[in-house]
């Protein structure tokens, strides 16, 4: 439980670190299209932050059940896949970078999926 709590809390705090990084660090310095990507990087990161902390507090209510706790790992995976990747490819404008963010998509989705089965299944 405290892991999650403490790595949504991480990834809330890089979140807004990051996005006024973007707002007062970047502007003027790379084009507005990567300013735009980087903006949904830190939007992104910030949703599943905040799933993050759902997952640390459901998993304080269900303890045992251990797809709760994967679907945390999974998510963590889909915000260095996802946002890791749109924020690289925002500052270094190397388009393969794009294939990767999809990956991280998907695992958001499984994430989410996880989640909505454990709390049908266990809660």
């Amino acid at each position: 439980m405290k892991t999650f709590v403490l790595l949504g809390a991480l990834n809330a705090f890089l979140a807004v670190a990051l996005g006024a990084f973007g707002a007062h660090g970047l502007e003027g310095k790379i084009p507005d299209r990567y300013l735009e990507i980087w903006k949904t990087a830190v939007q992104y990161q910030m949703f599943h932050a905040a799933g993050l902390l759902v997952v640390g507090l459901l998993l304080g209510k269900a303890p045992n059940v251990g797809l709760i706790g994967a679907a945390g790992w999974v998510m963590l995976a889909g915000i260095v896949l996802f946002s890791g990747s749109l924020y690289v490819l925002s500052v270094t404008q190397l388009k393969p970078l794009g294939a990767i963010t999809p990956l991280g998509g998907i695992a958001f989705l499984i994430a989410w999926v996880m989640i909505g089965y454990a709390a049908l299944k266990w809660l």
